[in-house]
């Protein structure tokens, strides 16, 4: 083979995860222009859109790894590139989807709740900033079986699970004091040292029992499956941490480095 055109398939095979990382990108832009161009409007099926654009951003988020293994091309390049993206998909996406879907029908009413709003909406954005650098600088020396906080990309779409099981945008002060509480809480959830398992845990029969009750969930219970699961995910992430620390280890806990700063 030509030596030129051997360069240029190796230039494109380390090209491949990137560009695949693009279109989570796209997608979270997507979300996000969705989300402004529909705020004065308040259409529900938009709301719901710009949602799912964020779970696709999430789905290339995950393939953009398995393409960089697949091929050999891991570069710090993409290291790089893929955090970057994580913070506008998952930290800046949602943030402004939350934001307006939540208090862009408040509007003159109510200025002082959508400031309010507003500052929610980025305290689950900064959250989610510290999370991706806490994340960055800890490889290697965690548990790899645990995540230490939430992950940005599951507290994305915690956040929208709820657009996209009541699309309707909030339009009164309880619901809008709702959202808040959701941005902030899951936001505390990303900073905190709480142990959240990892999709590196052993399979066994129990995780084969679980999938098979999800699909028959999302069957039944359609688009508020997914905000069912989250506050099922974390109420059991919650009572696992609670009870290792009575010392249950029927589930092993995380293992402890001696580098590991936050022990």
């Amino acid at each position: 083979m030509n030596p030129t055109r051997q360069q240029r398939l190796a230039r494109a095979k380390f090209a491949l995860p990137s560009f695949v990382t693009l279109l989570s990108i796209a997608c979270g832009f997507g979300s996000i222009v969705i989300s402004v161009d529909n705020a004065p409007v308040g259409d529900p099926s938009d709301y719901r859109l710009a949602a799912i654009l964020l779970v696709l951003a999430g789905v290339f988020d995950a393939l953009d790894g398995f393409v960089a293994r697949a091929t050999n091309t891991q570069s710090a390049f993409g290291v790089q590139l893929d955090s970057i993206a994580d913070v506008m998909n998952f930290g800046c996406a949602p943030g402004l989807l939350l934001y307006c879907y939540g208090f862009a029908q408040m509007g003159a009413a109510h200025p002082t709740l959508v400031r309010m709003g507003g500052l929610a909406c980025f305290v689950f954005v900064a959250c989610g900033a510290l999370r991706l650098a806490r994340f960055n600088v800890m490889v290697g020396k965690t548990d790899p079986r645990y995540f230490v906080g939430m992950p940005i990309t599951a507290g994305a779409a915690c956040v929208a699970s709820v657009v996209v099981a009541w699309p309707d945008p909030v339009a009164d002060m309880a619901g809008a004091f709702l959202v808040m509480l959701l941005m902030v809480a899951v936001g505390t959830l990303m900073v905190s040292t709480i142990r959240f398992p990892s999709s590196k845990q052993p399979k066994s029969k129990a995780a084969l029992v679980a999938l098979v009750v999800c699909i028959a969930l999302l069957a039944l219970l359609r688009t508020r499956f997914f905000a069912l699961f989250f506050v099922f995910y974390i109420s059991a992430t919650l009572l696992l941490n609670i009870a290792w620390m009575g010392g249950w280890t029927r589930i092993a806990p995380p293992k402890v480095y001696e580098d590991n700063v936050e022990d």
